[in-house]
């Protein structure tokens, strides 16, 4: 396997990071997660602009152009052979001394790795994912902002650690306030009296890319989309609810902390948004080969 590291290709072997980079010492640094289907990457244009407003927002400059990170996004799947698979983009503050000073810093670390998914098993999608509320809030935007998707995702994994002790895959987070916010890595969605209803980045969602391509499709489909802070009551009360993520793109959910939801079934919306979900991505994207 050959990673990108600060603008050459390495083997995996050699794709080391110093232990005095701040992205390891403090989760100091931005990254995305990207799709790649059929030879084409998926949506990168926005997770790049997603990403250069994340390093704006924690005034990391990335030292490569977006024609550069594109480039070296497609020559990392040309090179480990990525026809469908996942890339994962970093961007670390870089070296500096012990201290918490960024400042100290000299230059960003950048890597890119391309490689397979695992994506949840394939009963998950057949018959829903079982939900439970973690007790771990969502962290508060005037904290560390989920709008920035940053390196440090220990709020997440306090959460997830929650759900995988209950037995299940996913958690739903609350903010401070006590209204949905997100899962641990994905967004949520519910269909209730035939409008779909997603939290409010203001609640602490994080602005999916694909929690974008529903909005996109919902439209297509005449369906009405709103952005109302929702309680753990009218998740439960739902008609339908599913996720949505990069790496997990639609799961329907059956239940949440054990009460059924709609018929505990993929509702006939979520169905239909998998279903067009997946021609989309396979009918656009950023070519790894340039004709």
């Amino acid at each position: 396997m050959k990673i990108f590291m600060d603008g050459r290709f390495v083997d995996k072997a050699d794709a080391k990071v110093s232990v005095f980079d701040h992205g390891l010492l403090y989760g100091d640094g931005v990254f995305e997660g990207i799709r790649v289907y059929g030879g084409r990457i998926f949506r990168l244009e926005q997770h790049l602009a997603r990403l250069c407003d994340s390093a704006k927002a924690i005034m990391l400059t990335i030292p490569m152009s977006t024609d550069e990170l594109t480039e070296a996004c497609c020559e990392a799947c040309r090179l480990n052979g990525i026809r469908d698979g996942y890339i994962r983009l970093v961007v670390t503050r870089g070296v500096g001394n012990l201290g918490l000073n960024p400042f100290t810093c000299e230059r960003p670390t950048v890597f890119i790795i391309a490689d397979k998914i695992a994506l949840y098993p394939a009963v998950v999608y057949e018959k829903g994912i079982n939900l439970i509320t973690a007790a771990t809030q969502r962290n508060h935007p005037n904290a560390v902002n989920p709008a920035i998707k940053s390196m440090n995702y220990l709020n997440n994994i306090l959460a997830r650690i929650e759900a995988v002790k209950a037995g299940t895959e996913e958690a739903l987070m609350l903010n401070a306030e006590g209204f949905v916010a997100e899962c641990t890595g994905d967004n949520l969605f519910v269909l209730r009296d035939h409008v779909l209803q997603t939290p409010p980045p203001s609640a602490g969602a994080l602005l999916g890319i694909t929690r974008r391509v529903v909005f996109e499709l919902a439209k297509r489909l005449g369906v009405l989309v709103t952005e109302p802070n929702l309680t753990r009551y009218e998740v439960m009360t739902a008609d339908e609810c599913f996720l949505t993520g990069t790496a997990a793109e639609i799961v329907p959910v059956a239940s949440l902390d054990g009460r059924i939801i709609g018929n505990g079934k993929p509702g006939a919306l979520t169905s239909k948004l998998i279903e067009e979900f997946h021609k989309v991505t396979r009918s656009e994207g950023t070519p790894i080969i340039k004709k």
